[in-house]
């Protein structure tokens, strides 16, 4: 029933749904263990320098990147058949759009490394899971923009389809879909292993803001109008406001 346990089964048939699996369980286990470490610990009061145009450049580009891949691999192809939209046009629209996007962002996130690993004191505020996940953006970038190469080898189409179908097999759980990119460039195989890195450790750095940031006007509009915080003190409030009342005791050497 199963294939040979190879790299690319195990990375393009298995590591899709284990890196879903650690971004919903760990995204609810630390929400559920410590809801206020959901931020994005800005270090703007540290140094502001390079912090502006980086945090733009890479921010536009990396949702747009974000929101681009979606539409373009869970598209059915049916979709475009029936809209009588071109594979080739397509591709070239993920070549002019995606292209200019990946360069801002990694213009972006260069600065922002530099900045993060160059200055003292932003370098010792930073945790090493930080750090790490904007390396591997940082190089998933590189990467992403490397395979613009090897796409405009392909302008028919026919290679965006194959990832399409791999991607919507994923989703249907066909367990086949590894076979499907087997033989691809190993930029496209590098560009979708980080990928899936990225999303497994995801839950564990600073890129949870993300989702308390789509997250938030939807729990503005269905906030209950009051807030529970929860004490680690080991005492009970009532208690401790009793103990602090009362009198000092009266000393012996008086």
């Amino acid at each position: 029933m199963f294939p040979n346990l190879d790299t690319d089964f195990i990375t393009f048939g298995v590591m899709p749904y284990v890196a879903l699996a650690v971004l919903l369980v760990g995204s609810v286990a630390r929400y559920e263990r410590d809801p206020f470490t959901w931020k994005s610990s800005s270090s703007q009061l540290l140094r502001r320098k390079q912090l502006v145009w980086g945090s733009i450049l890479f921010h536009v580009g990396i949702v747009t990147a974000f929101f681009g891949h979606p539409v373009g691999l869970f598209t059915p192809v049916w979709v475009l058949d029936a809209l009588g939209i071109p594979y080739a046009l397509k591709q070239w629209m993920a070549v002019l759009m995606g292209g200019p996007a990946g360069i801002a962002a990694l213009i972006g996130a260069t600065l922002l490394l530099h900045r993060r690993l160059f200055d003292p004191r932003i370098r010792i505020t930073s945790s090493y899971p930080d750090i790490l996940i904007m390396v591997l953006i940082w190089l998933r970038l590189v990467i992403g923009l490397l395979t613009i190469t090897q796409t405009l080898q392909h302008m028919d189409g026919a290679e965006m389809v194959r990832f399409m179908t791999w991607s919507q097999s994923i989703v249907t759980w066909n367990i086949n879909a590894w076979a499907t990119v087997v033989d691809f460039h190993w930029l496209y195989k590098l560009h979708i292993f980080l990928g899936l890195l990225i999303t497994m450790l995801f839950p564990f750095t600073r890129l949870v803001h993300m989702i308390s940031g789509f997250a938030a006007p939807v729990r503005y509009l269905a906030r209950s109008g009051y807030q529970i915080v929860r004490s680690r003190r080991q005492a009970p409030l009532a208690r401790l406001a009793l103990e602090r009342s009362m009198p000092p005791p009266p000393r012996d050497d008086l």
